[in-house]
C-alpha cells in the first residue's frame, strides 16, 4: 500500500507543481503539503483530475501551533473512490492570515470551514456565511486554541428573578484540593487518610507483617 501512496503523492506533486511543497507516507495515510495561497487550485485538481478524482470532501480542521511563526495548520481531508484512497492536504496559517474558502469547489466545505473558525479563529474568505455554529452567540475566545484557560471567560446560568439566560464572569467556588501524591505502595508506614489499618493488621496487600516504629 505504501508504494502505491508513494505513486499518488509524486503524481499529485508533478501534476501541481509549486502549489504542493511535499507529501509523505505514515500509518498507511498520505499527507501533501501545499502553499495556503494555492488551496482552491489544489483542491480542484484533485476533484477534477482523472487520475485522482477525489470527489468526496470528508472534512477541515486544524491544529495549533502557538510557538510557530505561522501558527496553523489546516487540515483537508478527501476521498476518491475511483482509487479508493483517501488524501490528507495541509498548509500552514498565520494567525492573522485568511484562507480561501473551498465552498465553490466542494459546497461541503461549508459547515466545516465556520466550525473550524469558531474553534481555532481561522477566517475563510470568500464563504457566504462566516459566523460561529457550535459556541453561543457573543462567545469571547476560540476554545481549541492552546492558550484558551480551560474555564472559559463566561459562565452561562438561567436567572428565575429574570426569567432569562445571563453571561456572568467565571467564578471557581469550589477550592483547589490538596493533594498527597505519595502512594500506598510504596510501604505500609504510609496510611491514607480515612484507610488506617487496625494495629497488628499488616500489609493486606502483600501480606508482609506490620512495620513497627524504630525505638
Amino acid at each position: 500500500m505504501d508504494e502505491m501512496l508513494d505513486r499518488l503523492g509524486q503524481k499529485i506533486s508533478e501534476t501541481l507543481g509549486g502549489a504542493v511543497t511535499g507529501y509523505a507516507i505514515a500509518y498507511g495515510e498520505l499527507t501533501v503539503t501545499a502553499q495556503a495561497a494555492d488551496i482552491v487550485k489544489v483542491a480542484t485538481v484533485l476533484r477534477d483530475d482523472p487520475r485522482f478524482l477525489f470527489s468526496n470532501f470528508i472534512d477541515i480542521t486544524a491544529v495549533d501551533w502557538p510557538g510557530r511563526e505561522k501558527r496553523f495548520d489546516v487540515v483537508y481531508h478527501f476521498l476518491s473512490p475511483r482509487l479508493n484512497r483517501r488524501v490528507r492536504i495541509k498548509i500552514e496559517v498565520g494567525e492573522m492570515e485568511q484562507v480561501a474558502s473551498l465552498i465553490d469547489v466542494y459546497r461541503g466545505a461549508d459547515w466545516f470551514e465556520r466550525e473550524t473558525y469558531d474553534l481555532y479563529g481561522v477566517l475563510f474568505t470568500g464563504h457566504p456565511d462566516m459566523r460561529r455554529i457550535l459556541t453561543d452567540y457573543g462567545f469571547d475566545g476560540h476554545p481549541l486554541r492552546k492558550d484558551f484557560p480551560l474555564t472559559g471567560f463566561v459562565e452561562v446560568r438561567y436567572d428565575d428573578e429574570q426569567k432569562r439566560v445571563v453571561y456572568e464572569p467565571v467564578k471557581l467556588s469550589q477550592e483547589f484540593r490538596s493533594f498527597d501524591f505519595l502512594s500506598p505502595w510504596e510501604g505500609t508506614d504510609y496510611v491514607l487518610p480515612g484507610d488506617e489499618k487496625a494495629p497488628g493488621q499488616g500489609n493486606k496487600m502483600t501480606g508482609e507483617p506490620e512495620k513497627k516504629p524504630a525505638p
